[in-house]
Protein backbone atom coordinates (compact mmCIF):
# COMPACT_ATOMS: atom_id res chain seq x y z
CA UNK A 1 0.00 0.00 0.00
CA UNK A 2 1.03 3.53 -0.71
CA UNK A 3 0.69 6.71 1.70
CA UNK A 4 -0.87 10.01 0.07
CA UNK A 5 2.90 11.44 0.27
CA UNK A 6 4.39 8.17 -1.32
CA UNK A 7 2.11 8.68 -4.17
CA UNK A 8 2.93 12.45 -4.20
CA UNK A 9 6.55 11.60 -4.99
CA UNK A 10 6.06 10.02 -8.54
CA UNK A 11 6.35 11.91 -11.57
CA UNK A 12 3.35 11.07 -14.04
CA UNK A 13 3.81 9.81 -17.60
CA UNK A 14 1.13 9.48 -19.97
CA UNK A 15 2.47 6.65 -22.18
CA UNK A 16 0.63 7.27 -25.54
CA UNK A 17 2.93 10.35 -26.06
CA UNK A 18 5.93 10.51 -23.43
CA UNK A 19 4.46 13.70 -22.02
CA UNK A 20 5.51 14.17 -18.27
CA UNK A 21 2.11 15.28 -16.50
CA UNK A 22 3.80 16.16 -13.29
CA UNK A 23 3.21 15.18 -9.85
CA UNK A 24 -0.35 14.50 -7.51
CA UNK A 25 -0.80 17.43 -5.94
CA UNK A 26 -4.16 15.93 -4.86
CA UNK A 27 -6.30 12.97 -4.87
CA UNK A 28 -10.24 12.32 -4.92
CA UNK A 29 -11.60 8.91 -3.20
CA UNK A 30 -15.29 7.25 -3.18
CA UNK A 31 -16.44 7.59 0.99
CA UNK A 32 -18.21 4.94 0.25
CA UNK A 33 -15.66 2.15 -0.67
CA UNK A 34 -12.47 4.69 0.31
CA UNK A 35 -10.67 3.89 -2.53
CA UNK A 36 -8.61 6.53 -4.24
CA UNK A 37 -10.79 7.47 -7.79
CA UNK A 38 -8.73 9.76 -9.26
CA UNK A 39 -5.29 11.64 -9.59
CA UNK A 40 -5.28 15.60 -9.58
CA UNK A 41 -2.29 17.73 -10.82
CA UNK A 42 -3.03 21.34 -10.30
CA UNK A 43 -2.48 23.75 -13.28
CA UNK A 44 0.43 25.76 -13.61
CA UNK A 45 0.63 29.29 -11.61
CA UNK A 46 0.62 32.59 -13.71
CA UNK A 47 2.53 35.69 -12.31
CA UNK A 48 3.46 34.29 -9.28
CA UNK A 49 0.23 32.93 -8.66
CA UNK A 50 -1.77 36.56 -8.63
CA UNK A 51 -3.41 35.67 -12.52
CA UNK A 52 -4.51 32.84 -11.32
CA UNK A 53 -3.57 28.99 -12.75
CA UNK A 54 -4.36 26.92 -15.21
CA UNK A 55 -6.09 23.94 -15.63
CA UNK A 56 -6.20 21.36 -13.33
CA UNK A 57 -5.34 17.45 -14.84
CA UNK A 58 -7.16 14.91 -13.67
CA UNK A 59 -6.37 11.44 -14.16
CA UNK A 60 -9.19 8.71 -13.45
CA UNK A 61 -7.43 5.74 -11.66
CA UNK A 62 -8.60 3.36 -14.51
CA UNK A 63 -6.09 5.24 -16.45
CA UNK A 64 -2.87 4.48 -14.32
CA UNK A 65 -1.22 1.26 -16.22
CA UNK A 66 1.60 1.59 -13.74
CA UNK A 67 2.74 2.79 -10.16
CA UNK A 68 6.82 2.34 -10.20
CA UNK A 69 9.09 3.32 -7.92
CA UNK A 70 10.08 6.68 -8.98
CA UNK A 71 7.27 6.77 -11.63
CA UNK A 72 3.27 6.65 -12.40
CA UNK A 73 2.71 5.36 -15.91
CA UNK A 74 -1.15 6.75 -17.08
CA UNK A 75 -2.62 6.25 -20.55
CA UNK A 76 -4.87 8.54 -21.18
CA UNK A 77 -5.97 11.43 -23.52
CA UNK A 78 -4.51 14.53 -22.25
CA UNK A 79 -3.99 18.17 -23.40
CA UNK A 80 -0.42 17.73 -25.41
CA UNK A 81 0.92 20.97 -23.93
CA UNK A 82 3.81 20.48 -20.58
CA UNK A 83 1.77 20.88 -17.52
CA UNK A 84 4.41 21.89 -15.19
CA UNK A 85 8.05 20.62 -14.59
CA UNK A 86 8.20 21.43 -10.88
CA UNK A 87 7.74 18.78 -8.09
CA UNK A 88 5.16 19.65 -6.08
CA UNK A 89 4.10 18.08 -2.63
CA UNK A 90 0.89 16.39 -2.10
CA UNK A 91 -1.68 18.22 -0.33
CA UNK A 92 -3.32 16.68 2.77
Amino acid sequence: MLSFMQLGDKEIINVLNGQRIGYADDVEFDETTRQVTRLIIFGKQRLFGLGGRGEDVVVEWEQIRTIGEDIILVEAALPETPHHWKKRKLCV
